[in-house]
């Protein structure tokens, strides 16, 4: 256990609501990117929508317990629970939100997770060494960086030539219509799912904070006032945007229907629960990005922008170290106070 004053205890939860908050405002564009390119809803009417049912992720939750395992990956499933420190917790906060801001100003949809991963990874390690890292949990979330984006491009272009098949009785118009229905719909899902798999990173940041500190005993488990407040904060950061990366994911990486967006966003939800189910802190942003890519090129390939497609690519491949390089960082300045 490690001694921490209560007001500095307050304010490293503070800072943790902060990451959940940004990571809100910077993986808005995973919720609403397709609604936007397609014009169902406005970007305001948008944001209100994905922030309501990033929200509505707390009540799933409610019914379904089983749903918060990826709050214990984060929590004890990176790092040795019993060697995290409020200093590695700082560390990992800070070197997460550090490449969330510059990626979210470049207008880069890069991964919020990986950066909480990475700044996770690389305070541990300075504070514990190599022998601090869990294997296991470390080596599923890196699987999942390559299989998310590429199941979801798959599993998109399955649903796109599957709907094409079922709708092509319809009058193009009654098919439309169908079409818009449905892809309002996919894309709750993937508010919900979202607010789900994210929000539950901060929770199990705050976790193991409060265990790591006394304030928690027994076996590892989510207080329902954490789990509230990081739902709270993330739908806050979402109902403020991130426009710059809206743009990209909406319109940069290729153009969309209303069937391709229906497809992206169902076949991203679909994805995202079943990450959650397995406890697996999956990239949201990089999930959809890869269904949005799937979508267009079941049209044809060259839909696709492929060298914007690249330079995102770039960005996931350099987020772990990146943020990990940070943490380190910020863990080796908290030893000087």
């Amino acid at each position: 256990m490690h001694e921490l004053a209560f007001p500095l205890l307050v304010g490293l939860i503070l800072v943790a609501l902060a990451f959940d908050f940004l990571n809100g405002l910077h993986d808005a564009a995973n919720s609403i990117a397709t609604v936007v390119a397609t014009r169902l809803l406005k970007p305001v009417h948008a944001v209100l929508f994905a922030a309501t049912f990033n929200f509505a992720a707390y009540f799933l939750t409610i019914a379904f317990p089983e749903l918060h395992k990826v709050a214990e990956t984060i929590g004890k499933g990176l790092i040795e629970k019993d060697l995290v420190t409020p200093a590695v917790v700082f560390g990992a906060l800070v070197g997460a939100m550090f490449w969330n801001v510059v990626t979210w100003l470049k207008g880069i949809p890069s991964s919020s997770s990986h950066a909480l991963v990475g700044g996770l990874i690389g305070a541990g390690v300075a504070h514990a060494g190599i022998s601090g890292i869990q294997w296991s949990g470390l080596n599923k979330t890196l699987i999942a960086i390559v299989l998310s984006p590429t199941l979801g491009m798959i599993l998109s272009m399955f649903i796109m030539l599957v709907s094409s098949w079922a709708l092509k009785g319809l009058a193009s118009r009654a098919a439309e219509k169908t079409l818009r229905v449905l892809h309002l719909i996919s894309s709750a899902a993937y508010s919900v799912s979202h607010g789900l798999n994210d929000a539950q990173k901060t929770m199990g940041i705050i976790t193991v904070l409060l265990y790591s500190t006394g304030y928690l005993h027994g076996d590892f488990e989510v207080p329902h006032w954490v789990a509230i407040a990081c739902y709270v904060a993330i739908a806050l950061g979402t109902l403020t945007g991130g426009w710059k990366i809206i743009e990209t994911m909406g319109s940069r990486i290729t153009k969309l229907s209303q069937h391709q967006g229906f497809s992206a966003s169902l076949g991203g939800s679909i994805m995202v629960f079943a990450a959650s189910l397995m406890g697996i802190p999956v990239s949201t942003t990089h999930t959809i990005t890869g269904c949005i890519i799937g979508a267009g090129t079941a049209r044809r390939a060259s839909a696709v922008r492929w060298g914007v497609a690249g330079h995102v690519g770039v960005a996931w491949i350099i987020t772990i170290p990146a943020s990990a390089a940070v943490g380190a960082l910020f863990y080796y300045l908290t030893l000087l106070f």
